[in-house]
């Protein structure tokens, strides 16, 4: 293989491993991966913006330090992209998924950020979101929509849907992404990525003011990567105890040094639907095809029946009021210093969002009684299922894709099958596993016949992200997803 020929067809840790060993230069690399944005962005919309000179002037300094013998971690070299929402990149700018009044500079760094270059990684650029991160699609009035690679008429899902593109598309290896109903494993499901988000406490989440405003639901930072290996290197650089996290835990794996280790007598569950969700027949047959497959890789699989008190639609509304809590609360308190943005900004807000923002002024105790009770109505019915079962096995979407439209605007249907569901969140299955905060990944498990890949949703019991991935990175050593990438 010629390197500087190939090196978007490699995971992050393969390039981390040709820059340790000066096969090829950090400086290399990352010209390399700023040329192939320059060539390729204008197809998905993956990248807002890109820091060029900032990109090649640590590429400089890490040249430094392998000069003199040092070794410069896992991901030494490799570019990397943050996600355009929170801030994340002390002196760049976000802004909340493109929100033109919402642009601000960065105060911090993300956990992610820290992690990646504590690894020797390298910021690169910001890639696309949607308006706080409230959809399942990447599409907002600033930037407009974000496309799969595989077929650009279709979107890449979201919220982190700019940075599934990216890897997918081969613009970068390893990019961050945000988790809070989804938002990690649905891109990750419509750009055959390896998206995992994990459980409550393994990576801490330190919010101020409010220490526990990343719970409701539970919202997780994370990453999308080609591979397992990769996804479990970023998480030993991620996972760490924070006493400033209330749910934060002590880190108790190398997931690096224990992916391999033998996993015997592993039960999983598989559902179509959780007895919730409508599901197109193309996702169901997909389904089947993935069980047969685990079947065949060694691991026990039954179809396992959910019971749920509450229906898919008022689970979705659910979600739907309590992410926007804070967002309410943010623009309220600006309200009361004297800005409102909402007033004199009104058009920098995608409908929806003002929707639920109103209904979320108008809670009360009794809804935030219900909204627990639907937490917990999640919580029981999983862990009847974790009783019998190590892993659930259900699809990531209910629909096979979805078309952007161009209004900047683009949402989930409607309707499936007939049925009506809510269109921002409620066409996918993901958003049950951050209520309880369940360990939860998205595995590539083909494609529909519009070319669109098609992702399988692995969720495990708390406090057990490493047996998730040591399952998943199994799982990927049969079924090779990485030599599925479109050549651009």
């Amino acid at each position: 293989m010629n390197n500087l020929k190939n090196l978007h067809k490699l995971s992050a840790w393969e390039i981390g491993e040709l820059v340790n060993t000066r096969q090829v230069s950090p400086t290399q690399v990352v010209e390399y991966f700023l040329d192939r944005i320059k060539k390729f962005n204008s197809k998905v919309n993956a990248f807002v913006y890109i820091k060029p000179e900032y990109a090649l002037s640590q590429a400089k300094e890490l040249e430094k330090k392998l000069a003199n013998g040092e070794y410069c971690g896992e991901f030494a070299g490799v570019p990397f992209a943050l996600k355009d929402f929170l801030p994340n990149k002390k002196g760049w700018q976000s802004s909340h998924g493109g929100v033109k009044c919402l642009i601000a500079t960065d105060e911090c760094d993300s956990v992610f950020c820290t992690a990646m270059e504590k690894a020797g990684g390298i910021a690169i650029g910001k890639t696309n979101a949607p308006a706080y991160g409230f959809r399942g699609t990447t599409d907002n009035l600033l930037y407009g929509p974000t496309s799969t690679p595989f077929n650009t008429k279709y979107n890449a899902g979201g919220s982190s849907g700019g940075s599934a593109a990216a890897v997918a598309a081969g613009l970068v290896p390893i990019a961050e992404g945000g988790d809070a109903g989804g938002s990690i494993r649905i891109p990750a499901s419509f750009c055959n990525l390896f998206g995992f988000k994990a459980g409550v406490g393994t990576i801490p989440s330190v919010c101020r003011p409010d220490a526990w405003s990343a719970t409701h639901p539970l919202c997780f930072n994370g990453g999308l990567t080609k591979t397992v290996k990769d996804a479990a290197i970023l998480l030993n650089y991620m996972s760490s105890y924070n006493k400033r996290d209330p749910y934060s835990l002590p880190k108790t794996s190398d997931f690096v040094k224990e992916l391999e280790m033998p996993l015997k007598n592993i039960k999983i569950a598989y559902t179509f639907d959780f007895g919730l969700f409508e599901v197109e027949n193309e996702i169901k047959d997909t389904v089947l095809k993935t069980v047969e497959r685990l079947k065949q890789y060694g691991f026990s699989v039954e179809e396992y029946t959910f019971h749920f008190k509450n229906n898919s639609t008022f689970l979705a509304e659910q979600w739907c009021k309590g992410i926007t809590i804070d967002c309410a609360l943010e623009l309220n308190h600006l309200k009361k210093q004297g800005v409102d943005l909402l007033k004199d900004n009104k058009k920098d807000f995608p409908k929806e969002f003002i929707y639920w923002k109103n209904i979320v002024d108008k809670l009360g105790i009794e809804d935030m009684y219900n909204f627990n009770l639907a937490r917990t109505d999640v919580l029981d019915a999983f862990e009847d299922a974790f009783e019998q079962y190590d892993l659930i096995l259900s699809p990531v979407s209910c629909v096979s894709q979805i078309l952007n439209t161009n209004d900047r605007n683009t949402k989930g249907p409607k309707t499936i099958n007939g049925k009506e569901i809510e269109p921002l969140i409620g066409w996918t299955q993901t958003f049950l596993a951050n209520f309880a905060g369940y360990p939860a990944s998205s595995i590539p498990a083909g494609f529909t016949k519009e070319n669109v890949p098609i992702g399988m949703q692995l969720i495990s019991p708390k406090y057990k992200d490493l047996v998730l991935l040591q399952a998943a990175n199994l799982y990927e050593k049969r079924f090779n997803w990485k030599d599925f990438y479109p050549d651009l």
